[in-house]
């Protein structure tokens, strides 16, 4: 980073010395670049003499409690290393605060090459029977390590302190009622009708237990350069020890979300003719890869899971306003759609009761 005048300049000379005592290896640093994407922990490529390496770190500035948790993303990564879940080997996780070489706790893991989709629609891969086939086979192989990570036994993999007990959906909707609060510029109604809403419907807990990515949609995926196959999956900031129907119907948003809005999502486009499963297909193939016989209160499931995103683009668009986003520009685009979530979740709420 070469203005230092930037929220998220990384001072080069304090960081290589950090970098050859702690990078198993690590030898003739070339240069650092920050990625263009991506809102919440601004993300940097290191290239070197001994490879390329990917630096994550907190944001600068003010930050709203247990937000930006990269030593939790650190940890989840490293404890899923030899399990069928695929994750880039973690390097290095410095200290906090001021005990930090930048500052800001930050961790370095391997870069890997291969392909990043931004658009769940997949429009890159063209037309025609081959694309559409490449499709159904990067939705499967989506599919496929989802259902992977919440086979994989917390307790088995040291991560049964990870998160804590009790009823997931009730604990995660307090969390992110706080931290949309927390974050609310102007006061908005339908917001708090739908948190009113969704501490009134409740589901029982119903000891379904299993490591939650908490993002897991596709941009958070390296695909092979060669092969529709995730070779990565990364950005584990919102991962815990919940339901894993958390991840499920929050990927599944995606069927009702816009194209555009602010949103990259599937609504409106001809999914069978593009070779993408329906929502119904999706869930089900879940299902028979985890012997799931049916799934109960998917509705409740889904209007969390678009207050939840909401939350989410709430605190960056919050960001945004404080000077303090990754990507500012993006940021505010994404506060666009705050307003039409709102509206979403309300038709999934009083569509289903």
């Amino acid at each position: 980073m070469a203005d230092p005048h930037d929220p998220n300049y990384i001072d080069e000379q304090v960081l290589i010395p950090w970098l050859e005592e702690h990078v198993a290896g690590f030898s003739g640093f070339k240069g650092l670049q920050k990625f263009g994407d991506g809102q919440s922990n601004p993300t940097y490529r290191i290239d070197a003499q001994s490879g390329a390496y990917v630096l994550r770190a907190k944001p600068p500035g003010e930050l709203l409690k247990s937000a930006h948790a990269v030593d939790r993303e650190f940890r989840v990564m490293k404890a899923l290393a030899d399990t069928p879940v695929p994750v880039p080997k973690m390097l290095a996780l410095s200290q906090e605060g001021d005990a930090s070489p930048i500052g800001r706790q930050f961790f370095v893991m391997e870069h890997l090459e291969g392909r990043i989709f931004w658009d769940p629609a997949l429009a890159e891969l063209g037309e025609g029977g081959e694309a559409n086939a490449a499709r159904s086979r990067i939705y499967d192989a989506m599919n496929q390590t989802l259902a992977a990570l919440h086979d994989v036994d917390p307790i088995a993999v040291g991560l049964e302190t990870f998160g804590r007990p009790g009823n997931y959906f009730e604990r995660q909707t307090e969390r992110w009622a706080k931290q949309y609060e927390a974050s609310e510029v102007e006061r908005n109604e339908d917001v708090h009708t739908i948190i009113a809403w969704l501490r009134a419907n409740m589901p029982e807990d119903d000891g379904q237990l299993s490591i939650v990515h908490g993002d897991y949609r596709l941009d958070n995926m390296i695909f092979a350069p060669d092969r529709d196959e995730v070779i990565g999956v990364l950005d584990w900031e919102l991962s815990t020890l919940g339901h894993p129907m958390g991840d499920l119907s929050y990927q599944c948003m995606n069927w009702r979300l816009p194209n555009d809005k602010g949103t990259r999502g599937l609504a409106g486009l001809d999914r069978q003719a593009l070779g993408i499963p329906t929502e119904d297909e999706y869930v089900r193939t879940y299902c028979e890869r985890r012997g799931i016989s049916e799934i109960g209160n998917w509705s409740f499931y889904v209007a969390y899971n678009l207050f939840r995103f909401l939350a989410i683009l709430q605190g960056v668009y919050k960001r945004a306003l404080d000077g303090n986003a990754s990507n500012p520009e993006r940021a505010r685009q994404m506060g666009a759609a705050i307003p039409w979530l709102a509206q979403a979740a309300l038709k999934e709420l009083n569509s289903k009761g």
